[in-house]
């Protein structure tokens, strides 16, 4: 019961955090989903009500399967891999790149209305740099 609560936690911070445009934010949500996946994975292994794997004197049918675990140090690794890469991506993307879809372009002031953070329109600060 814990464990499921726990997930849901997880996803639920997940989804707030994907809902927020700071790219920071949505790599933390990865995050949160990466570790809510793993443990559904740990869940599905059933090593709460078997003893450990590959334990030299138990009985081969009370011993809990290996191949979770090994999915779960696999997953982790690839959480890991994916939040650097984005993380990288963050630190060397640009705001002058030129990508910037025309609803990233509007007044942003109402954007972090959540966060108590009050932001400059884009648009007018271009205009003051071009000035």
């Amino acid at each position: 019961m814990t464990l499921s609560i726990t997930v849901a936690l997880l996803t639920a911070g997940a989804v707030y955090l994907f809902s927020k445009r700071e790219f920071l934010r949505v790599i933390l949500g990865f995050v949160l989903i990466g570790h809510a996946g793993n443990l559904i994975l740990f869940a599905a292994g059933g090593s709460d009500r078997r003893i450990e794997a590959f334990h030299p004197s138990a009985d081969p049918s009370a011993m809990a399967d290996p191949l979770p675990q090994a999915f779960i140090l696999t997953a982790i690794v690839i959480a890991f891999s994916i939040t650097v890469f984005m993380l990288v991506l963050a630190v060397t993307g640009d705001d002058t790149d030129g990508t910037a879809t025309k609803v990233e372009q509007l007044d942003v002031s109402a954007e972090s209305e959540s966060d108590g953070v009050r932001h400059e329109s884009r648009r007018n600060t271009s205009r003051q740099e071009k000035a």
